[in-house]
This record gives structure tokens, C-alpha cells and sequence, in this order.
């Protein structure tokens, strides 16, 4: 019989029931595939994340991490590498440190950083790569799923993917009551997800009232089981590159930072915190940051 260690975490947020929750397994080890599908199923959060050792302890790295959501596996997730990494302090009473994990996009450094007993963990992101932007016929099809027509973007924000190793479509929009009132065909996204390569639809808006928050988001992506994620890291921190690729932001700065908030429309809100270290005018290194909070923990017997 094996014994899992298994938390449900809160990220993005210290408010429980807020953010967007994430299930993770501590010591996955033994398991195989089609129990962490299970498991994850079972959850039933947009991502679950298992955590494990290295099968050599020579790998250059600490921890191998896997993704699910309830009906596949997927190869990078924001909100559960920071529930991962944060439980995995919890549970270790880690200090302050930089871990490294092993991920399908590759190894990722995550910093831990201890305060007053509580931890907020910066997460590394894949490779940023931003798809030209869709033709005519392919955006109105986006925008007719979601249920916006094109007085509704914001011109200065093309409809096109972008990616730091789990790819979202980016569209932005020119208000924040248009977002919160989304009512999204997710049959058609879903079946649409197939055609483009891209099983995320990134909405945000600039519209927002807090002075402190740069965008306002919601992210869909119904193709791997996901009718609404409440707060994306993989949404937010790609965000970020395609400001800046698209000169929409302007820094004189090597470093852009913001702060995006998500959740909003369902009652979860959570902030993100991106930074992007700018290169040549280009977008180079990405990375989030998110508080955390526990839900709870228990065991699972696996027969």
C-alpha cells in the first residue's frame, strides 16, 4: 500500500477559499501516470501538481514536478508550481532558498523566500515565445466564442499566442464590465483549441480602478477540462513578454514589473506579480510571484 502526502493549496492569494486552488501530492514517487490522472480527477482543480525525487541523485536538479488537470496532462502550470514549492516548504520548514525542478519545458529555478514564518515563492518561466498574430477570419472566430465583437478590443492589443511553456491566446480588451460579463461558447473555444495549436483564451483589459494593478484578466481554456482557471500564471507571466514585444508598454528600464489581478468575475481573486527582465528592447527572462495559503492537508491510501 502507498501513502501520499496531499495538500490542497490556495495561490496567488493569503485568503483562503480565494486565488485559484491547486492539489498537491509531496511524495509521488511510486506513482504511476494513471494514478496521478485519477487523483487529479478526483481533486478536481484546474491543476494538480506531484512532486518527486530525481531517479538519479546526480540530476542537476531537486525535484521533478508533473501537471494534470482533471482530464490530461500538461506540460507546465503557474499556480501549481507555487502551491507545490509552497506546501514542500510547509511541509520541510524550508528556509529561504532556490530550488530547482524538472518540468516538460525543462529545469526551473523557484526561490523561496521565508518571512515572519510564511513563504512566497518566484517561479522561473520556460522560454518566452510570442505566434504572429491571427488573420481576420481566425480572430473573429475567437472573438464571435467568447462573445465580443471587435469594437470590443483594444487596438493596440493584437490577438495572437504567446507562450513561457504552456501557451495562451492573448486578447486584449477595452473594458473591465465587458470582462467581467463573459459568457464564452466554450464548445466552440474548445473545438477551435484544436485547430490553432493553443488551448487557452487569455482575456484582459487595462481597465482597471486600482492603481497598484496594471490588468484585469480571465482565462478559458475548456479543450483540457478547464471551463475558467481563477488566477494564471501562465496567462499572466506571457502577459508580460507581449507587452513589451509589442512596445504596448514603453520601459527605458532592463526590468519591467507589474502586478495582474484575475478572479474577479467568480469570486477568487488573486494577484500575480511578473517580472520581465528586457533585453535588447525584447523580452528575456520571465518570472511570477505569489503568495499562498493551505487549505488543508491529509494522506491518501493508494491500493
Amino acid at each position: 500500500m502507498k501513502e501520499v502526502i496531499v495538500y490542497q493549496i490556495d495561490s496567488f492569494t493569503k485568503e483562503k477559499f480565494k486565488g485559484n486552488p491547486a492539489g498537491v501530492v509531496l511524495n509521488a514517487e511510486n506513482m504511476t501516470p494513471e494514478e496521478m490522472q485519477l487523483i487529479a480527477r478526483e481533486l478536481n482543480n484546474s491543476e494538480t501538481a506531484f512532486v518527486f525525487k530525481p531517479d538519479n541523485p546526480e540530476e542537476n536538479f531537486d525535484y521533478h514536478v508533473r501537471y494534470f488537470t482533471p482530464t490530461t496532462e500538461v506540460p507546465s502550470c503557474g499556480h501549481a508550481t507555487i502551491a507545490a514549492l509552497y506546501a514542500k516548504a510547509q511541509e520541510d520548514h524550508l528556509d529561504s532558498c532556490t530550488i530547482a525542478i524538472y518540468t516538460q519545458i525543462g529545469i526551473l529555478p523557484i526561490h523561496i523566500e521565508r518571512e515572519n514564518n510564511d513563504y512566497l515563492i518566484t517561479m522561473t518561466q520556460g522560454k518566452f515565445v510570442l505566434s504572429p498574430a491571427f488573420d481576420t477570419s481566425i480572430t473573429q472566430r475567437i472573438l464571435l466564442a467568447l462573445g465580443l465583437t471587435t469594437d470590443d478590443l483594444d487596438e493596440n492589443c493584437p490577438v495572437q499566442i504567446a507562450s513561457t511553456g504552456h501557451s495562451k491566446v492573448m486578447i486584449g480588451i477595452k473594458s473591465n464590465t465587458v470582462l467581467n460579463n463573459l459568457d464564452p461558447d466554450l464548445i466552440t473555444l474548445g473545438k477551435l483549441s484544436k485547430e490553432i495549436g493553443c488551448n487557452g483564451y487569455f482575456v484582459f483589459t487595462f481597465d482597471t480602478d486600482e492603481k497598484e494593478i496594471l490588468t484585469n484578466g480571465r482565462m478559458f481554456a475548456p479543450a483540457i477540462g478547464i471551463s475558467e482557471d481563477p488566477v494564471t500564471g501562465n496567462a499572466n507571466g506571457p502577459l508580460g513578454g507581449y507587452l513589451i514585444q509589442n512596445k504596448i508598454i514603453e520601459t527605458a528600464d532592463a526590468i519591467f514589473e507589474f502586478t495582474g489581478k484575475q478572479g474577479e468575475a467568480i469570486n477568487r481573486i488573486g494577484k500575480v506579480k511578473v517580472r520581465v527582465s528586457v533585453k535588447d528592447s525584447q523580452p528575456d527572462i520571465i518570472s511570477i510571484t505569489g503568495n499562498a495559503v493551505c487549505v488543508f492537508r491529509t494522506t491518501m491510501d493508494l491500493k
